[in-house]
């Protein structure tokens, strides 16, 4: 990248009409941008846009707070005293009110200054991390008239006891001494039979049959991998400890690819001659440099004392022919370069672009000659401490399911509390930032529930939205900017969408749906994707009306759970429960990369939250919840554990919905017009619709692709045995789904509708309709031609007498038409 300058054309002066107030004005005359002043990183070569007479003179403005001291360096305001030290002097978490680091009322402080809700001290958990709220406890604990109390001491309401599934650690509320029967403890994913290409595990669970005896325990009593034939590897394969087999060529790799690091054991490092200390003789000896050059013949070939070389600087002449640094040896010379530039043809120098890197910085990277700038999104800054993109604004904090209950984990003060209480079995979480609103799904009594934050501890608050039709809900995503819900059921294989107060609701995709876990939702951009664990793992995308589905992520991937949209730096994320791995693409399903592998750190991990640099997960195995580096992959911490069944994580902060325009409520027409349902339509192209129209299960639109009208019941649309490389869905009735405005017909158009006939005469009558299709085809096609722009629809009309004229007219509803590709099989959009 060229480097940024200001210089006039005639050179020597600055051009000043370049140089506003966006520009700031280098001593040498080069220009860079304003906002690189007095950052503590110098931009000009000269150090001027750091130089203390400049940022001596710096004032911070009213919504950030000055550093002061010789940093001179100004930090988000909201960033006082939030326990963080962003100034580098640490003037930002100075003065803070003494009590401003008490809990607030009804809280209980651990001795690490951590606050917990009281609900948490004495119930036989260290919440706190340092075992303080689990001293001076009355013992034994005394569970209230409606709870009963497990062999294990916690308390959980009666009403809970003998329903068929365990809500005691150690399942005394179901054991056969209070319930009868056998016992035996309900798994959410037993089921009386498994598929042929299942195992069935001792406790009632199915997993894949090709998972069994694999060395990695699926089943959670470990049953799959228990009498299993010792374990014979191929001949060109390497048996680590474990007994598993790895390809031969990964001994000794340097890379640890057996889980017990077997493969890199034993393994003897090759000589190295690298370096300017070390000297390459030409039989392949290695020598100290010291020793060429000095009449002794260290190397047995004597190539340590050529006469010729010895004693000449090639430097001298020409600088060696190298660009920059030329760098005299004993024997010959090597040519070097400045910082941020590396060698191209072993003598010129070329800039680094080190914004290849996807680690150079946290989000923005401006590459220049010699050097790099990371930058931040709208609402981030650059913590001068970190050097990382650190958001504006409150706190942000965590929200996590953990099956009889949500909790929250401040990630700046380490705050821990219950937002939700008294649940069965929550499993999926999403939130309505804007309006400080919580959405989950119960898996035990199969609904999806809604509250207020500050409410959401009122059971009377906790608004049942859908209960009726679910099966298994297990995934759910909030579109904020349209106000609708959509959630997958891995109980009916389908996703689903409904409209915020659920009063309308569709099915969009139940087609080739074999495990469909998570989703998430790019509102801007009008795509939603989702996780799927079956037979043949995946993870898929599709426009949030249905559309234009396709797969993202199949190769290397076997049980993806958890997914999650890094919005500013337009990723997406998984964990992978089976690889044991936490990976990422982009949103085209490209550059993957994978920041954490380790089955050793990754027991069953189930959902995941990326925010700022790092990525939280939950991790059913180890019932906690961790963090991580995202860059990195470094820097592993535990935010809580002892936790009951921790599923679903989302993280709490206004950059997380990022604001814009509610597509159907953008003129004066509600809803986008339609009837029913208007949906985002995916932003394929800058012609894509804004939005399409969907009507409930059973109804098509109508003509004007806004009002519903009842489906056919003769209508027959053929969905097996797709293309190699289509992946159809069944979709909402949208605009797409209908012919554009035209006379060409393609042969997915003219799928016929099924239609009874009298039983007399067939063939007679089929005679008929043949004749009178073939007047009409050919009347058609004398008449009127057509062709079709990708969006808006456009008509070109040519028809006797007026031969030589051109109609193209727009037409009067435009919004609600869609760009179709049609196959032989399905029309797609």
């Amino acid at each position: 990248m060229s480097r940024l300058s200001g210089m006039s054309e005639e050179g020597g002066e600055p051009d000043l009409r370049q140089k506003g107030r966006l520009q700031f004005a280098c001593l040498n005359g080069q220009c860079v941008p304003g906002r690189w002043r007095c950052d503590g990183e110098p931009e000009c070569p000269d150090g001027s846009d750091e130089a203390a007479e400049t940022c001596s003179k710096q004032t911070c403005p009213p919504e950030k707070f000055d550093c002061g001291g010789s940093t001179n360096k100004c930090v988000s305001l909201s960033w006082r005293c939030d326990g963080e030290k962003d100034c580098e002097n640490g003037a930002d978490e100075e003065d803070c009110a003494s009590d401003a680091k008490a809990c607030p009322s009804g809280e209980f402080m651990c001795a690490n200054r951590k606050c917990l809700a009281t609900v948490y001290a004495c119930d036989g958990d260290d919440d706190c991390g340092d075992g303080s709220d689990e001293l001076k406890c009355a013992s034994p604990l005394t569970c209230g008239p409606n709870h009963l109390r497990c062999n294990t001491s916690e308390c959980v309401p009666l009403m809970w006891s003998c329903d068929g599934d365990p809500d005691c650690a150690d399942s005394s509320d179901e054991g056969p001494e209070r319930c009868g029967g056998d016992g035996a403890p309900y798994l959410l994913n037993r089921r009386i039979n498994c598929t042929a290409e299942e195992f069935r595990c001792a406790n009632g669970e199915c997993v894949r049959l090709t998972w069994k005896c694999d060395g990695d325990p699926d089943c959670k009593d470990k049953s799959d991998e228990s009498e299993c034939p010792l374990l014979t590897c191929r001949p060109d394969e390497f048996q680590c400890g474990d007994g598993s087999c790895i390809h031969g060529t990964k001994q000794c790799n340097k890379v640890h690819d057996c889980p017990d690091h077997s493969d890199e054991s034993g393994c003897v490092n090759a000589t190295k001659c690298e370096g300017p200390l070390k000297f390459l003789c030409k039989n392949g000896e290695c020598i100290d440099s010291a020793k060429v050059c000095d009449s002794v013949k260290d190397c047995k070939d004597r190539s340590d004392e050529p006469k010729k070389e010895c004693g000449l600087n090639e430097c001298m002449i020409n600088n060696g022919g190298c660009s920059h640094v030329c760098t005299d040896r004993p024997i010959g010379f090597e040519c070097q370069c400045p910082t941020g530039y590396q060698l191209l043809d072993k003598k010129t120098c070329g800039d680094i672009d080190e914004c290849e890197n996807p680690d150079a910085c946290s989000q923005i990277c401006i590459n220049y000659k010699g050097d790099f700038k990371c930058e931040c999104h709208e609402g981030y800054e650059i913590d001068p401490a970190t050097k990382t993109c650190k958001a504006e604004g409150k706190s942000p904090y965590l929200l996590f399911t953990n099956r009889h209950e949500i909790r929250r984990i401040d990630l700046v003060k380490r705050d821990y509390s219950q937002v939700v209480s008294t649940q069965k079995n929550a499993v999926a979480l999403d939130l309505d930032v804007a309006n400080n609103r919580v959405f989950w799904c119960d898996r035990f009594h199969r609904k999806i529930y809604s509250a207020f934050i500050h409410e959401a501890s009122d059971p009377s608050q906790q608004v049942p939205l859908l209960d009726s039709l679910l099966q298994t809900p297990v995934g759910l995503a909030l579109d904020w900017l349209q106000h609708n819900l959509y959630w997958a059921d891995s109980g009916d294989k389908s996703i689903s969408v409904a409209s915020v107060d659920a009063t309308k609701r569709r099915v969009l995709i139940n087609s080739d749906l074999s495990e469909p876990r998570a989703i998430a939702l790019d509102p801007h951009h009008g795509f939603m994707y989702w996780s799927d664990w079956g037979t043949r793992a995946k993870i898929e995308k599709a426009g949030m009306n249905g559309v234009d589905r396709r797969v993202l992520v199949a190769d290397n991937i076997e049980w993806p759970n958890g997914i999650t949209l890094d919005v500013a730096n337009r990723r997406l994320y998984w964990v992978d429960s089976k690889l044991h791995l936490i990976a990422s693409v982009d949103l085209n399903g490209a550059h993957r990369r994978t920041h954490v592998s380790s089955a050793e750190t990754l027991g069953h991990p189930y959902a995941l939250a990326v925010f700022e640099d790092r990525i939280y997960w939950t991790d059913r195995d180890r019932s906690a919840v961790f963090m991580a580096n995202r860059l990195t992959g470094q820097d592993i911490h535990t935010l809580a554990e002892n936790l009951n069944d921790p599923h679903d994580i989302v993280v709490f902060h206004q950059l997380r919905q990022p604001q814009g325009p509610d597509s159907c409520n953008l003129g004066s027409v509600a809803n986008g017009g339609c009837e029913y349902l208007c949906l985002k339509a995916p932003q394929i192209t800058e012609h894509s619709p804004k939005y399409t129209c969907a009507c409930p299960d059973g109804q098509d639109l109508g003509p004007d692709m806004r009002g519903c009208v009842p489906a056919p019941r003769n209508n027959v649309t053929q969905t097996s045995s797709p293309p190699a490389g289509f992946t159809p869905g069944t979709r909402a009735t949208l605009a797409e789904d209908f012919p554009p405005p035209s006379g060409g017909v393609s042969q997915a158009d003219a799928t016929p509708h099924l239609t009874t006939a009298p039983s007399g005469a067939p063939d007679l009558l089929t005679l008929v309709c043949a004749g009178v299709y073939l007047v009409w085809r050919n009347w058609r096609r004398n008449s009127t031609k057509s062709m079709n722009f990708d969006n808006p629809v456009y008509r070109k009309t040519t028809g006797e007498g007026e031969e030589d004229e051109i109609h193209i007219g727009r037409t009067d509803v435009i919004s609600y038409l869609f760009p179709c590709r049609s196959s032989t099989f399905v029309r797609h959009c």
